[in-house]
């Protein structure tokens, strides 16, 4: 019967199943041994099953007992959680923290400022969605994302509040036996528009702007995963980030490119921000999250 059924019940149950007997869990509990063997007598009667096998000096937990043992430790875990949810929204804090992020952010500090949130908020939930080219911006406009971590092309957003976090450094590579990797001299844009360029593309937007850009033969990728593959199976060239590409630069698993041409390599920095949507400001977790970005990417 549900309707009787307590949470201290579901405690006391746990608690011998943890401690291997009654008078263990009445010790660790605070209470008398009489108590525990009546609470589960109560509990016995009215869901109408044996927990415990008594035929024995000490009881065992029965097949059954065993199960809704299991089951008690998933409703006490939800009943924390229920708790932990309200203390955190009484408390001012977010229910959960989504975020969206581009495709070229370098994964390694997100790891670290993720893994410092889990400890710091360990009951809001983060969600997390690695977005192609330009998804991170249109998350945070449907209102599916919080906080984005991306590019902010060809300029900031009037509705989007941006922080910059760091410098993404591009390189033009491509395999040792493409053809532009065996030309011996800077190479121009007409040396390039002639190739395969492998390109990040927006999956939604493919008609929208192209950055970067530099010939008419393009192959479109949303993740720079399966481009990679391509990249490094010889496919064509495209512009890397520094911090993907620079192991395979030093074992010889592609080359780089090298030109004067600023149409290849713009002298101006490619900036990775941290943005939200500028009428609607971060909770605390969130503001946390972006400190902590802040400190491990922030560049002046």
């Amino acid at each position: 019967m549900i309707g009787s059924l307590t949470l201290d019940q579901l405690r006391v149950l746990v608690a011998i199943a943890d401690s291997g007997s009654f008078s263990a869990a009445a010790r660790r509990l605070g209470r008398v041994q009489s108590a525990i063997s009546q609470m589960i007598r109560t509990l016995e009667d009215t869901q109408g099953v044996i927990l415990f096998d008594r035929s024995e000096h000490k009881p065992r937990l029965t097949a059954i007992g065993r199960m809704m043992v299991d089951q008690a430790r998933l409703v006490l875990f939800s009943a924390e959680r229920f708790e932990s949810l309200a203390l955190g929204s009484r408390a001012g804090l977010e229910a959960e923290l989504p975020l969206a992020i581009d495709p070229l952010i370098p994964s390694q500090p997100l790891i670290a400022s993720l893994r410092a949130l889990r400890e710091a908020y360990i009951d809001v939930p983060v969600t997390f969605r690695t977005e192609g080219l330009g998804g991170a911006e249109r998350r945070l406009r449907e209102g599916s994302a919080t906080l984005g971590v991306c590019l902010l092309l060809p300029s900031v957003p009037d509705d989007l509040m941006a922080y910059p976090l760091m410098d993404l450094q591009l390189l033009p590579v491509a395999a040792p036996d493409h053809p532009l990797a065996k030309i011996d001299r800077p190479l121009e844009t007409t040396d390039f528009a002639a190739h395969v360029q492998l390109v990040l593309s927006d999956p939604i937007a493919q008609d929208g702007p192209n950055y970067g850009v530099v010939g008419p033969r393009l192959w479109r990728f949303v993740d720079n995963g399966r481009r990679l593959d391509f990249l490094l199976a010889g496919l064509g060239w495209c512009k890397m980030p520094k911090h993907i590409v620079e192991p395979m630069l030093k074992d010889g698993r592609l080359m780089l490119l090298e030109t004067q041409d600023q149409k290849i390599v713009p002298g101006t920095r490619l900036l990775i921000y941290a943005a939200h949507i500028r009428d609607k400001p971060l909770g605390p977790v969130g503001t946390w999250l972006l400190n902590d970005l802040r400190q491990r990417l922030f560049i002046s």
